[in-house]
Order: structure tokens, then C-alpha cells, then sequence
């Protein structure tokens, strides 16, 4: 069962209160993890009992999705208020410096926390922001696509689809390599999850401008692509190699976007080994 912590924040205009919803599981140093645009929490579910047996794990709802409501009137959806945000929710929890693993959206936050020097080490599995604009062209396209999707599908249509491996392939082929071992419990959740998320508009503009172009010095860095990304194609991890030269690059072979699904035991061993 998710929790609720309830936090405040200085922003624009003083003092603001954010809640986050998350999960936490395990015990050991902390590791958070961050799901990607339209997604929640749960993107983590095929990982997170492997990595509990060795890591205190914190799974979280980024603001606007998921159970996590929008932020505050008059705070932006940009890195310059969702690593604060983020490392205030830390704080909150008592936990200081955690490792961090993020995916896509999660990916990007995770090497900006790591530029802050705010976590222990860093993961980044296909992260968003070493695109050149065709490619994040595509990419808002197909998510756009993906959005529209699910707001326009009735939720017996929804349903009817998850039941089949057809149609669990037609609803998320775009971010798994393998759809069909994804649960139909789990599609239909994350399928409303995209279609709810009140921080998809405002996520999607800020990341018109983004380009992650710093090094992450002294933070142990990892940044992991799957083959068969879809949706931000493998050879930006060539640039990301280029931007963050002290950074170990994997290959996830056979993965998609989302690797957590295609290939748990991999992530997993790849985000421990970051960690160690």
C-alpha cells in the first residue's frame, strides 16, 4: 500500500506544500527511483523485490502522476523545481544522499540530482535530454500519440484489450520490447495512469528546451539503453557518452524503453551494481 508524505518547499512566492505518493520497500542504503512521463510508481514493480533484498527502496509518484497531485499553483514542472522537490521528499523521509535510478523522464531528473551532488550514485536508464530535435520531435509525437490513446479508449475497451497479448502489445508496444509479460492488471493501471496525469502538459512543455549538456563529476555514474528503444532510439546514449565521459554505458539487449519489464533481473543487477 502507497504512501503520502506531505512536505513544504520554498518556490515562487514563498513557501508551498507538495505531496508525493510512493512505495518503500526493503532495507539497506536508500535508492530511489523514478518512473517516467505518464507512468507511476508501479513501472518499478518487476525490479523492486530483487533490489529490497539489498537497498532500503523508495519508489515514487513524480508530482502530477500517478497518486501524487499537481504541484502548487506557480511551480513549474522543470528541473529547477522537480530536483528540489524531489530532494526535499528525501529530507522529509530522513533519508540523506540516496542512490538514485530513474527512467526516460526518471533518467533525467536522476543526472540532475546527480550534477546537485544530492545522491550517492546514479543510473539513468535511457534518459530524456540527449536528443537532437528530430528525435525529441518522434518522441513527443509517439507520447502524444500514446495520450491521446488512452483518454480516447472507454475503460471496458481498455480492459477488453489488457486480456490479450495482442492487445497488450497494442496499448504499450511503444515503451516494451515485450508487452506480453506485462500483466493485464498492470496495463490497464498504468494505461489509466497516463490518461489521468495531470502533470503530462505541463512535463511535456518543459522539456521542449532541454538538453542535459553538464558532466556529473564525483557521483558514480551509470546510463543503460535497451536495444530495441522505441521511443528514444539507442544512439543517444552515444551522445550521453560523450557528455558524461567518466559514465559506464550498458547495453540492455532485448529491452525497450521501459527495461524494468523486458528484462528485471538485468536492470536490477545493473542498478545494484551502480549502487556498490
Amino acid at each position: 500500500m502507497a504512501a503520502q508524505a506531505t512536505f513544504t518547499i520554498e518556490g515562487p512566492g514563498g513557501p508551498h506544500t507538495v505531496s508525493l505518493s510512493y512505495e518503500r520497500a526493503g532495507s539497506g542504503e536508500p535508492l530511489l527511483l523514478l518512473h517516467g512521463i505518464g507512468h507511476h510508481w508501479q513501472a518499478w514493480e518487476p525490479v523492486l523485490p530483487i533490489l529490497a533484498l539489498e537497498r532500503d527502496v523508495i519508489a515514487v509518484d513524480l508530482p502530477g502522476f500517478g497518486k501524487s497531485p499537481a504541484l502548487p499553483d506557480g511551480m513549474a514542472y522543470d528541473l529547477t523545481s522537480v530536483v528540489p522537490v524531489l530532494d526535499a521528499f528525501c529530507r522529509h523521509l530522513g533519508v540523506e544522499r540516496p542512490h538514485v535510478a530513474g527512467n526516460s523522464l526518471g533518467g533525467l531528473l536522476a543526472l540532475d540530482l546527480g550534477r546537485e551532488k544530492l545522491v550517492r550514485s546514479v543510473t539513468a536508464l535511457s534518459p530524456a535530454g540527449f536528443w537532437n530535435e528530430t528525435e525529441r520531435y518522434y518522441a513527443f509525437g509517439t507520447l502524444l500519440a500514446l495520450r491521446q490513446g488512452a483518454r480516447a479508449l472507454p475503460l471496458p475497451m481498455i480492459e477488453r484489450l489488457s486480456r490479450s497479448a495482442a492487445g497488450r502489445a497494442a496499448l504499450t508496444s511503444a515503451i516494451y520490447a515485450r508487452p506480453g509479460r506485462r500483466s493485464p492488471e498492470a496495463v490497464v493501471a498504468e494505461t489509466l495512469a497516463l490518461r489521468d496525469a495531470t502533470g503530462f502538459w505541463p512535463t511535456l512543455a518543459a522539456g521542449r528546451t532541454v538538453r542535459f549538456q553538464d558532466d556529473v563529476p564525483e557521483v558514480p555514474v551509470t546510463v543503460a539503453w535497451g536495444t530495441r528503444d522505441r521511443l528514444l532510439v539507442r544512439r543517444q546514449g552515444i551522445r550521453a557518452k560523450h557528455t558524461l565521459p567518466d559514465a559506464r554505458l550498458v547495453r540492455l539487449p532485448g529491452c525497450g524503453h521501459v527495461p524494468m519489464n523486458d528484462d528485471p533481473a538485468l536492470v536490477a543487477r545493473v542498478i545494484l551494481d551502480t549502487s556498490r
